[in-house]
């Protein structure tokens, strides 16, 4: 996936996150269901700016979810399962 154009970061259910890029063209995030809040647009919103502000010798970033991240119902850690691209 791109971290280059950008638009928004969108929390779409506890269960996705939507990013749609100035073309338009929509990723769509699919992971375990969180307990509450914007947890995983936070983390993934925060993962695009320091892989922006990554040096270009670097072409690639590796995020891993925070345990603090908790699934919903104390159903152990978050996994996506999911990106689709359209």
């Amino acid at each position: 996936m791109s971290a280059v154009d950008v638009l928004l970061v969108d929390q779409d259910s506890t269960s996705s996150v939507i990013i749609t890029y100035t073309s338009g063209k929509k990723a769509t995030i699919t992971h375990t269901a969180v307990s509450s809040g914007y947890e995983m647009r936070d983390f993934i919103q925060d993962s695009i700016v320091t892989a922006l502000s990554t040096g270009w010798t670097s072409p690639s970033f590796i995020a891993n979810i925070p345990a603090t991240i908790v699934a919903g119902m104390g159903a152990g850690p978050v996994t996506i399962s999911a990106i689709a691209i359209t």
